[in-house]
């Protein structure tokens, strides 16, 4: 996915406030991932733990306002709270927005252990 330098930096700006947003809404294990040299359609994963349905919900419409006005917006989003997993695509920057076990089930990050992890909270 990689186009340029300014648009990739921009993509990783966006990914740290939307990992502090995830933060300050009680998400957990919020992980940034740069994946720019092992993958072509994308360039960041970030990936947020959240309690509950509702909490993911949370998570996610708080993340679309941080967002809105932004030159980079949301391509796609897919799933929903209740199913255990919502992920927003922002043409390079893909947020995954997930319960505990769900994402201990699918395992993204050690699917793309690859990749360096750029920030980590806990």
């Amino acid at each position: 996915m990689s186009t340029t330098n300014e648009y990739i930096n921009e993509l990783l700006n966006l990914a740290k406030l939307i990992s502090e947003d995830g933060s300050e809404r009680l998400g957990s294990d919020i992980v940034i991932l740069d994946i720019t040299q092992i993958a072509y359609f994308s360039d960041y994963f970030v990936f947020i733990t959240g309690e509950t349905e509702r909490h993911l919900e949370t998570i996610a419409k708080s993340i679309s306002r941080i967002t809105k006005g932004k030159s980079i917006r949301v391509n796609h989003r897919e799933g929903k709270g209740e199913n255990g997993w919502i992920l927003l695509d922002y043409n390079g920057l893909i947020v995954n927005i997930m319960t505990r076990e769900i994402r201990e089930y699918y395992d993204l990050e050690g699917l793309w252990s690859k990749g360096t992890e750029l920030l980590r909270i806990q």
